[in-house]
């Protein structure tokens, strides 16, 4: 990991990650106890690891993903998808006004693609990405 990217990581947080990461893992053991629910726990799972070390990593898209990650998707838009990503813009708007706050409210903004639709998508480090995009 890139120096930057720790110190970056870091700041998140402590100003923004730890809680948010937080909701993310209390929500997951919501939707794991409901057990219907296990898919969707796990995407909130992959949500709470992003919220909490957002800086060096990117969401890509699966090519594996189908029908079952478009209904997913479209299921967790209408639930929770929309509320998540709302939440997010206006933390980032937020964050935006200071001058220090400006990379965390980069990180908000990258985690609204991933809090409105996760089904079908993964976290990868910078790297990982990298070496795929190479190839």
């Amino acid at each position: 990991m890139r120096p930057l990217n720790a110190l970056l990581n870091v700041m998140w947080v402590i100003l923004a990650g730890f809680w948010l990461a937080l909701g993310y893992l209390l929500a997951a053991i919501v939707m794991f106890i409901l057990i219907i629910t296990i898919p969707f726990g796990v995407q909130a799972g992959k949500l709470a690891g992003f919220a909490f070390w957002p800086f060096g990593r990117h969401v890509v898209r699966k090519q594996s993903a189908g029908a079952g990650s478009a209904i997913g998707n479209v299921l967790w838009f209408l639930l929770a998808g929309w509320w998540l990503a709302i939440g997010h813009l206006v933390t980032g708007v937020l964050l935006a006004i200071t001058i220090i706050g400006i990379p965390l409210a980069i990180a908000n903004f990258k985690l609204i693609p991933m809090a409105l639709v996760p089904f079908g998508r993964e976290v990868v480090s910078n790297d990982e990405r990298d070496i795929a995009w190479q190839s």
